[in-house]
């Protein structure tokens, strides 16, 4: 009897333990299924918000396209629109008419660009490399006067006869070059990102037997890239967008201008052309003003925008690293 009630009382209590397991499992996969849907519908939201704000930013550029395939006289009539009105290539037909031009103007930004960005990007890394070596004696006081340009400059009366004067850079590409190279906010950024490279990896380099400029591009630079994105993209867009400089300094000197500077002359050129057909009887409407501003944003924009996607992913965290710590 005593080993019958024993045999009893452990198979109940097996049962009950199976039980009890198979009601645990089923709450997790209820719970587990409560997850996925509020998962679920927190992606849709967020997909939905994404979808807006996506459609939001592309507005503008499609409103822009549209316009710059929009006749002039459309445009005045009834505004923009998401689709062209009265289509047509005036505006782009205006821009390319001197096909030498504009070809050697792209050859100028591009080449200015490109190389901008390569060596201001080594010389920003070096700086930064320089100024987060905790055995640099220097490195506070050079970083302060870095800052310090920030927050006071001589001007600009001073710095254009520096410049074209002293320097005799008028009338040369050096003179838009050479000052867009660095700034001091990309010094500080990078200075900022290696703040989160461990120092230990200078130091085993060292214990190596490895120079300074050994340890900055085979260990440091690897580890920068997504500050390097980050910088460089800065340092492309302050090319590619350059126009002010190239006023000052290049004017009619040079035969190939940059090509935001060659786009703001066709710009004032066809507005100085509006104005002085104004009282004649040439219709105003037929010659290209805002359409040919919207045809110019798209062929200045439109290459750079295929750059973007390449180094977006480092963009993020590049600049985020950069604005937490100071």
């Amino acid at each position: 009897m005593l080993s019958s009630d024993f045999g009893s009382v452990a198979v109940t209590e097996t049962v009950s333990k199976s039980t009890r397991r198979r009601a645990t499992v089923a709450a997790e996969r209820t719970r587990a299924i409560k997850l996925d849907k509020s998962d679920r519908v927190i992606r849709g939201v967020s997909y939905f918000a994404i979808t807006i704000f996506t459609a939001m930013c592309l507005l503008p550029f499609i409103l822009i396209v549209s316009a710059s395939f929009s006749s002039e006289s459309e445009i005045m009539k009834s505004g923009f629109g998401l689709l062209p009105k009265g289509f047509t290539f005036t505006a782009y037909e205006y821009i390319f008419r001197a096909p030498r031009q504009i070809i050697g103007s792209y050859v100028v930004t591009v080449v200015m660009t490109v190389a901008g960005t390569a060596i201001g990007l080594f010389i920003i890394a070096m700086t930064g490399f320089a100024l987060y070596r905790q055995d640099f004696r220097l490195r506070n006081y050079i970083a302060f006067f870095i800052y310090f340009t920030t927050l006071f400059s001589a001007g600009l009366a001073p710095t254009f006869l520096w410049i074209g004067r002293d320097l005799g850079l008028r009338g040369n590409y050096l003179a838009v070059f050479l000052p867009l190279l660095m700034t001091p906010w990309l010094i500080i950024l990078m200075k900022n990102f290696m703040r989160t490279i461990p120092y230990e990896i200078i130091e085993s380099g060292k214990i190596d037997g490895a120079g300074d400029f050994r340890i900055f591009v085979q260990l440091a630079l690897p580890m920068m890239k997504p500050a390097l994105a980050t910088v460089g993209l800065f340092l492309a867009l302050g090319y590619w967008n350059e126009w002010y400089l190239s006023s000052l300094y290049l004017g009619s000197t040079v035969e190939f201008k940059p090509l935001q500077y060659y786009l703001y002359n066709v710009i004032n050129t066809a507005n100085a052309l509006r104005n002085s057909v104004a009282g004649s009887n040439v219709s105003i409407t037929d010659l290209p003003s805002n359409t040919l501003k919207m045809a110019s944003a798209v062929v200045a924009t439109l290459p750079i925008l295929f750059v973007y996607p390449f180094v977006q992913k480092y963009f993020v965290s590049g600049i985020t690293v950069g604005a937490v710590k100071g």
